[in-house]
């Protein structure tokens, strides 16, 4: 089986050869083809060039356009700088105002940085000749809001004015779909939801205020014909009951959370991937450790499950390390 046969295979509930493999990375792909992460996240070529080596070197069933949280807060008029160390947004475009009327209006076809993800797609598509599964990205409503307002206020703004925060994140999630749409056009089979933030939400306000959102999105990206893949970094232990009712293909599950726990609240044919610590046992381990970590991972999950770390694997992790982590384990029936 190639990558996308075992992905797709996994994902329908059948047997396959071995276990899919679908870490992230981003600063480590860039470090990978000695680049820097600033001039992977600015340039669409850099980050197909990792990826493409990154896949074809460590084994890697997937090929992904994650590169930062920017690319949709540059899209609405934010200014992002490329540092060495990685995108920045000094300035957030609402810090100043809650105003709706500040923010441009985002176009995949012609804004800068959502143009290059699309071509970024395309250039996957072309090159990887069908045997890899493509990842396209968008904000989740909640964290793109806290890109545009900053975090600080966006979380103040869901007590004090519930209903600027509501508005705020349906124009981040209206762009969401449009920008998913895209994507999928462009040749992209899954869509990744990051919503960092809303691990930081309370469970009532998340279910009132950003699950909703959600869900629409999700909703949008599986009637495209896409999968949708949710990744919320951080303790979502408390957000379990909404998140299982969410149209889910693929559930990222970070190390902070129990993953008996996560299977229980979130049964088949949802797929769980995770959740090895990325610094102490991804970065730090030993293929050896590693290797026991994915299978004790494996047996709790169960089926379906996909090989991940917690989150994005870490810049310096040592290639024998990611070696072992995307080394071949055999699927059970």
């Amino acid at each position: 089986m190639n990558g996308r046969e075992r992905y797709d295979a996994t994902l329908r509930g059948e047997p396959v050869d071995h276990l899919a493999r679908i870490p992230i990375l981003m600063q480590r792909a860039a470090e990978h083809i000695g680049a820097s992460y600033g001039n992977y996240a600015a340039d669409w070529r850099v980050l197909t060039a990792a990826h493409l080596r990154s896949a074809a070197d460590f084994g890697l069933d997937l090929l992904s356009v994650m590169s930062d949280p920017y690319r949709e807060c540059s899209a609405f008029g934010g200014e992002v700088e490329f540092p060495p160390a990685g995108p920045k947004c000094p300035r957030p475009p609402l810090a100043a105002a809650r105003d709706l009327a500040l923010l441009a209006h985002p176009d995949p076809a012609t804004s800068p940085r959502l143009a290059s993800c699309l071509a970024a797609i395309r250039r996957f598509r072309d090159e990887g000749r069908g045997a890899y599964s493509i990842l396209g990205w968008v904000e989740g409503p909640a964290a793109e809001a806290a890109d545009l307002r900053g975090v600080t206020d966006f979380l103040l703004d869901l007590h004090d004015d519930p209903a600027f925060a509501g508005a705020l994140m349906d124009r981040c999630m209206e762009a969401g779909i449009a920008f998913a749409a895209a994507q999928i056009a462009a040749g992209a089979d899954t869509i990744g939801i990051g919503d960092a933030i809303a691990s930081q939400i309370s469970p009532r306000m998340y279910e009132r205020l950003v699950l909703p959102r959600e869900r629409v999105l999700a909703a949008a990206i599986r009637a495209r014909g896409a999968r949708v893949r949710m990744h919320i970094c951080g303790n979502i232990a408390h957000l379990l009951p909404g998140l299982a009712s969410l149209p889910l293909d693929i559930l990222d599950v970070d190390h902070l959370v129990d993953l008996a726990a996560v299977r229980a609240r979130i049964p088949p044919p949802v797929a769980l991937a995770g959740n090895l610590d990325p610094v102490a046992e991804v970065r730090h381990g030993t293929p050896e450790s590693i290797r026991a970590g994915v299978l004790r991972c494996y047996e709790t999950a169960g089926n379906p499950y996909l090989v991940n770390a917690g989150c994005e694997i870490p810049p310096g992790t040592p290639d024998a390390n990611l070696h072992a982590l995307c080394a071949p384990i055999p699927s059970r029936a």
